[in-house]
């Protein structure tokens, strides 16, 4: 049996828990998760899905603030004598000593075809910038930003349509298998790790407040594929009459007119012209309203 300590937070890395929970080559000894957070309308304290899972297997929970701090948690860890530590979007940054602790290596599942993509925000970046495909790997995890090995990679195509939601699901399920292929492959030597080419890399900065607001002046197909890379995530948007129009649903038209203005409606949504082409807003959702139908939140402005 490999042993490992598994590092997540969010429910995209859920399946992995679970794939590599329930393996018959793999032993889960404990589970690291971010502290309890307020979370909802009601701000109550919400423990992350993976700490849920964890407790409901009797699997040892460590939370530290900071796990390159607590060495109290690292104690812990070292008891445990893990062969490996996989980490899947845990959302700290570890220092060597904490990389020093299992037998092998830290494994990190990134949501990207490294080198390109590295940083916070792999998933949103790459349909934002309207990439047809993007992919998952698996790499060696060093002390500088997702520059270690990659051990596997997986390719994911990315339709016209897609979200980011769309995408983190498809994510979430294709990952654990390349996660125990990788554990599986690194100890029976099947697997040799290939060290990253420095051709290509770029960055996945976070996404700043300014970004999600809907430029009129740029391609149609720019903001649709804003609008898809940021859907509820937080929500491209932008201002009527004074009020926050979050825009969920768009289509791509070839209708022109002065960028930001309203050009008609039909069928198929509420059309804004853009700096090259229009954007078609399919649903939208105004600020303190439920997601509508575009058509119908224009009609209304009317009454």
């Amino acid at each position: 049996m490999i042993n490992i300590v598994f590092f997540g937070t969010p429910a995209i890395a859920l399946k992995s828990l679970e794939h590599l929970y329930n393996s018959s080559e793999i032993n889960v000894l404990a589970v690291v998760t971010q502290p309890d957070k307020p979370a909802g309308r009601g701000h109550k304290i919400s423990m992350s899905p993976l700490k849920k899972f964890a407790l409901e297997h009797n699997l040892p929970v460590f939370q530290p603030k900071s796990i390159r701090k607590d060495f109290d948690v690292q104690e812990e860890l070292k008891k445990l004598s893990p062969d490996f530590f996989v980490t899947f979007a845990f959302g700290q940054i570890l220092s060597q000593e904490v990389l020093d602790i299992p037998k092998y290596s830290t494994i990190n599942l990134h949501a990207s075809l490294l080198p390109k993509y590295r940083g916070a925000n792999p998933i949103q970046r790459a349909i934002i910038n309207g990439d047809k495909e993007t992919g998952i790997c698996t790499m060696i995890t060093e002390l500088g930003l997702d520059c270690g090995d990659v051990c596997l990679k997986e390719i994911i195509q990315i339709p016209d349509t897609m979200t980011c939601v769309d995408l983190f699901e498809e994510i979430s399920e294709k990952s654990p298998e390349l996660l125990e292929k990788t554990l599986v492959g690194l100890v029976n030597s099947s697997i040799t790790p290939v060290p990253q080419c420095e051709d290509g890399v770029c960055m996945a900065n976070k996404l700043t407040k300014e970004e999600t607001l809907i430029d009129w002046n740029k391609d149609a197909r720019d903001v649709h594929n804003l609008v898809r890379g940021i859907y509820k995530f937080p929500s491209a948007y932008f201002m009527h009459n004074g009020k926050i129009i979050k825009v969920m649903e768009t289509k791509v038209s070839d209708n022109s007119g002065k960028a930001g203005e309203f050009i008609c409606v039909n069928k198929d949504g509420v059309e804004i012209a853009c700096g090259n082409g229009a954007l078609v807003l399919v649903k939208v959702k105004p600020e303190g309203k439920a997601e509508m139908n575009a058509r119908d939140w224009y009609n209304g402005l009317k009454k």
